[in-house]
């Protein structure tokens, strides 16, 4: 039952979405100011360490459990119970490694809606519940036997599951913790954007198997995921670089910025669209991730790393345009633009409920955490930095 080339690829970008946390780390360090720049290195890999726990036990059972009434797995799977070395096509044991690391870059992203004012110990425990109570439902709706996919949902490789949910949590989370002390009074620039620029090369790089091994083989239809993947980001890249022109100079920050929200919009879509469709998604992401962030800019909004726009809106597009432009031929049923408009309206359903979903949730743990044990460091650890108030160290440059 075990396809030894079917493992050794899903094995392989295992490895490379494992990259991506650190990755979304070296993104977010070099966004941040200098006293911040290990913390937000550090969270991504506390988000992947915390999660991985959870996750061998608990958080697959909840994710991939036996279906209870559409909304949550059964505790099947508790520990890895019943697990084993056996599987279709791939080990069950390979299945469960692939799906944790989607499990923690989510929680690696949502680090944006708090970076430069949360504390480590309250990050552990908002992260931990909002593992159980946020991502494992969402990504038992869609995978896992959920309402979604009995509904006929489309999310390929987590459009819904990983980018709606910590787009939306992490505006949930800014909103309450607050500003960051002096934002809008005075620059709170990157200080490192070559760090930034690598970061999204770690990304984009890890991105291929991310969306390529959501196939779950080594076929065809990872070949197109892969293909569109990188079609989808370089249009992308090139939409928020031609919009950023407009308002002054041609932003390097932009323009990788503009490639994760290439990425991101073809990610629900990526196994079920072809090279032209996601030219067309990758720019529209971009387009439309760009004008997000100009409305959190004028609204005072201190998301302060753009989860929501680029993540979180741009899973939103990439949602719809999944009910658009998916196509039989490829993979999956067709979409609106191939005469089956239930589709679109499916995924209407799917992304309106998954951000009602992530948002609420998330705001209401974020209040619990805040109340009980406070989310934010003291005032003075904050004009610190947390390098220095929360993990004694320092960058030297």
């Amino acid at each position: 039952m075990i396809d030894t080339g079917d493992t050794a690829f899903v094995l392989i970008c295992t490895a490379l979405v494992m990259l991506m946390t650190p990755a979304v780390g070296l993104f977010y360090g070099g966004m941040v100011r200098r006293k911040n720049y290990i913390s937000m290195i550090a969270l991504a890999y506390i988000a992947f360490v915390i999660v991985t726990v959870q996750w061998i036990l608990v958080g697959y059972s909840l994710a991939f459990g036996s279906d209870i009434g559409g909304l949550i797995g059964a505790f099947d799977f508790v520990g890895l119970s019943g697990i084993g070395m056996g599987g279709d096509g791939i080990p069950d044991i390979l299945f469960v490694a692939f799906q944790m690391v989607f499990a923690c870059l989510a929680l690696a992203i949502i680090t944006s809606g708090a970076a430069e004012r949360i504390k480590v110990s309250s990050f552990i425990v908002f992260g931990l519940l909002w593992t159980t109570l946020v991502y494992d439902p969402l990504a038992h709706w869609a995978w896992g036997g959920g309402w979604a996919s009995s509904l006929g949902a489309l999310d390929f490789a987590g459009g819904t599951v990983v980018h709606i949910s910590a787009g939306f949590g992490a505006l949930a989370l800014a909103l309450v913790i607050g500003q960051r002390k002096g934002y809008g009074s005075y620059s709170m620039g990157a200080h490192n954007i070559p760090a930034t620029l690598v970061g999204g090369a770690l990304l984009w790089f890890g991105w291929l198997g991310f969306n390529a091994g959501s196939a779950l083989s080594a076929g065809a239809v990872a070949a197109s995921a892969l293909l569109v993947t990188i079609v989808a980001a370089s249009t992308g890249a090139l939409a928020w670089l031609g919009a950023s022109w407009i308002y002054g100079k041609p932003s390097s920050l932009g323009m990788i910025s503009g490639a994760i929200a290439g990425m991101v919009a073809v990610t629900p879509a990526a196994g079920y669209v072809g090279p032209l469709a996601a030219l067309i998604i990758g720019a529209g992401g971009g387009l439309i991730c760009y004008g997000a962030l100009l409305f959190r800019l004028r609204h005072g909004l201190d998301e302060s790393l753009d989860a929501w726009a680029i993540h979180g809106v741009g899973g939103v597009f990439g949602g719809l345009a999944t009910g658009i432009f998916a196509s039989a031929a490829i993979g999956g049923v067709d979409g609106l633009l191939y005469g089956n408009p239930g589709l679109f309206l499916i995924q209407i359903v799917d992304v309106g409920i998954a951000v009602s979903y992530a948002f609420v949730v998330t705001y209401l743990i974020a209040k619990a955490v805040d109340m009980v044990m406070g989310l934010r460091v003291p005032e003075e650890e904050e004009y610190v930095g947390l390098d220095i108030a929360q993990h004694g160290e320092y960058t030297r440059l």
